[in-house]
């Protein structure tokens, strides 16, 4: 049976998300008279906070910390965290919750940063990104007793570990992009992926290669870059210059698609006639491109949305976001004819 959730007892209520947040946590914000009825709607549902909520709502500050481990400079561009804060603000600002943001060079001024807020009480909870294999930042939670949410696969948590995940499965969003390439007929497939640090990394290279095996390719090399247009730039023109190019390059983020455009218009091939592109993110950067890019596509203000709720109680644990979709436009055609 689903565990019902604060959208469900909205929804019966009649009332929004916010008011339910107030009316459980008993905030004001709310009647007496619709505070009862709420409370009364959640009984009868079997509702229960989850652990980040109750912690949540035990806390005083009423803000959550986002300590951002990278370079200031490429954030300025990176279209997901746009999307990703916007879809936080929508569910915190609901309930009179604020976001504290910070970005730092590293894991290390990461925790620094994370003990001295909830040292000083200016921060209820904390929202973990772009997760590592190996992730300091995880165990220092723990260490802290500050509540959290992952916003990455659970593998990334130690044994034991009960701090909540939202992810989703990026795995089979690769290999449902590299199955369509390989049906169209393409045999030479190359990805340009992220930090070879990141959890998310490994699992889309993980699963491009057993892909690339399944279908039998002839060719499925993959180069590991920081994100970056410049990144981009550099792999796709060592990849479009070798003795044998990929017909398809699949990159990581739509930054580095759009870098590889670029490069591939400069060396005179042609999108999607000799080349066809997908980007592992999409955005607007994707639509203004000509040709526009397939992308990989997921509603990431969403994404951002359901990690508050995770925080707020409006949703329970562990929870498996909806999985990205190869989204196509003109970017992609059959492999030209030897």
């Amino acid at each position: 049976m689903k565990r019902p959730t604060i959208s469900d007892i909205a929804e019966a209520a009649g009332v929004s998300i916010g008011a339910v947040s107030f009316a459980l946590n008993d905030r004001p914000g709310v009647s007496a008279q619709t505070r009862e009825r709420i409370r009364a709607i959640a009984d009868e549902m079997g509702w229960q906070p989850s652990a980040a909520a109750r912690n949540l709502s035990a806390a005083r500050a009423e803000a959550i910390g986002l300590v951002i481990a990278r370079d200031a400079a490429t954030l300025g561009v990176e279209p997901f965290y746009m999307k990703f804060i916007a879809g936080l603000e929508t569910e915190l600002s609901g309930t009179g919750t604020a976001l504290v943001l910070q970005v730092v060079g590293d894991h290390e001024r990461a925790i620094e940063a994370l003990r001295g807020l909830w040292a000083a009480r200016r921060i209820d909870a904390t929202i973990l990104t772009d997760l590592w294999v190996d992730d300091s930042r995880v165990a220092a939670l723990e260490k802290l007793g500050l509540p959290g949410v992952l916003v990455g696969h659970p593998s990334v948590r130690p044994a034991g570990s009960t701090i909540p995940a939202v992810w989703s499965d990026d795995a089979a969003a690769l290999t449902e992009a590299v199955g369509y390439l390989a049906g169209i007929g393409h045999r030479r497939i190359a990805r340009v992926g992220g930090l070879v640090s990141l959890s998310h990394t490994h699992i889309r290279t993980a699963a491009f290669r057993a892909a690339a095996h399944q279908h039998r390719l002839a060719a499925a090399e993959v180069v590991d870059t920081d994100y970056t247009w410049e990144a981009g730039a550099w792999a796709t023109e060592r990849l479009l210059t070798a003795a044998e190019p990929p017909t398809a390059i699949m990159f990581d983020n739509d930054i580095m698609a759009t870098a590889g455009l670029h490069v591939a218009r400069k060396l005179g091939v042609d999108v999607p006639g000799r080349l066809s592109i997908v980007a592992g993110d999409d955005s607007q950067l994707c639509e203004m491109a000509y040709p526009a890019l397939s992308a990989l596509a997921r509603d990431i203000h969403a994404y951002g949305a359901n990690t508050a709720r995770i925080l707020l109680g409006g949703l329970p644990g562990d929870y498996q976001d909806a999985t990205p979709r190869l989204l196509l436009r003109d970017s992609i055609a059959s492999p030209p004819r030897n």
